[in-house]
């Protein structure tokens, strides 16, 4: 009674702590969940805010709005086509790694356009506007590189994977369109395709001829020989023997036959 009582015990705990770990784990899903949610809308206002100010603001407000945009547009492209190529091509890793580096490096730069956007001083903003705009220049550029190349190689994989496809489905379809009778295989092959009756040798009604069959038919028996000798010598056939009657025929037991007499 008390080993049932413990058994069930252990039992009742053990489906608390598997209720624990899946609550747990779905608290932990719905919550990546909403970030993920989250952060698509804040990126999603920001971009909106920042077309806006570069369509809308002249001076050094649009232009660190447009350097933004166009830093964000750039390094978000080159992640989704990474992120995406990874799954089918593992070479792929190196280039998201070297991405990874420079999206460092882009979100720096991201911080400081940011910073000087609430700067007063729209003189000393505008004296870095060069040194700005080489940076993003510099870092879209390597983004887009990434991208393009990896776009170039999945594209390539491609053309070939279609290509050898192609070459398959034309032998495919040739031999579909190959209705032909086969022909006979050679007998070294070890497949055997035997002759139709219709076509076969003389005397192959009587059944199958073996190689040493054939050969004891096609050599000349010895009475064949003489009678072909006796043809050459006489023109005119040997008489016919005829068998005796079996009626006349005397034994040496038996007394012979007396005449009869005419009286």
């Amino acid at each position: 009674m008390e080993a049932a009582i413990v058994i069930m015990a252990l039992l009742f705990f053990a489906f608390v702590a598997l209720g624990v770990y899946a609550t747990v784990k779905v608290v932990k899903a719905a919550k990546r969940g909403v970030d993920r949610t989250i952060n698509q809308a804040r990126r999603t206002v920001e971009d909106t805010t920042l077309r806006a100010k570069s369509y809308g603001q002249g001076g050094v407000a649009g232009e660190l709005a447009q350097l933004r945009l166009s830093l964000r547009t750039s390094m978000r492209a080159t992640q989704d086509a990474l992120q995406a190529g990874v799954a089918e091509d593992a070479s792929l890793k190196e280039s998201l790694d070297l991405f990874r580096r420079l999206s460092a490096h882009g979100q720096e730069l991201d911080e400081d356009l940011k910073r000087l956007e609430r700067e007063p001083d729209r003189s000393r903003v505008a004296g870095q506007l060069t040194d700005l705009r080489a940076r993003t220049e510099q870092i879209t550029q390597s983004a887009d590189s990434l991208r393009w190349a990896a776009r170039d190689r999945a594209r390539k994989f491609a053309e070939d994977d279609l290509s050898s496809l192609s070459q398959q489905i034309d032998v495919e379809a040739g031999a579909l369109r190959h209705w032909s009778e086969p022909a006979a295989q050679d007998p070294a092959s070890g497949d055997f395709s035997w002759p139709d009756a219709s076509a076969a040798a003389p005397g192959a009604e009587r059944g199958q001829v073996w190689p040493a069959e054939a050969e004891a038919e096609a050599a000349p028996r010895p009475d064949a020989q003489a009678a072909g000798a006796q043809a050459q010598g006489q023109q005119e056939p040997p008489p016919a023997i005829t068998a005796r009657d079996p009626r006349l025929a005397s034994y040496p037991w038996e007394k012979s036959a007396r005449p009869e007499t005419t009286n």
